[in-house]
């Protein structure tokens, strides 16, 4: 169901439509609004457009280095699967062997 959630950010209202759960919205919208004021206090004199895009820029590259990070824990879990499923095999193999050579 698609709602509208009025939000501030930057000192400015924005009614925001979304099927998102309101208090999530109103989340998100709090971590912009930190992002502007945080970029407005490094660059006082700078307009709400370019502070705007530079605070965009900055979660698009926390966006990316998370996914990034998230990749590469996903490889290493797949390395610690294949190295584990060597050993298995291993002792498996090892199992049938012993039983070989204890078989009548």
């Amino acid at each position: 169901m698609t709602g509208v959630v009025t939000v501030e950010i930057a000192g400015q209202r924005y009614p925001i439509r979304s099927g998102l759960d309101p208090a999530y919205v109103v989340e998100l919208a709090g971590y912009v609004d930190k992002k502007m004021r945080a970029a407005q206090d490094a660059a006082p004199g700078g307009d709400l457009l370019g502070l705007a895009v530079l605070v965009a820029l900055n979660i698009a590259d926390e966006f990316f280095r998370a996914r990034q990070a998230q990749s590469s824990s996903h490889g290493e879990l797949n390395e610690r699967a294949l190295e584990l499923e060597k050993l298995v095999d291993g002792v498996l193999g090892q199992v049938a062997v012993a039983q070989e050579v204890n078989a009548p």
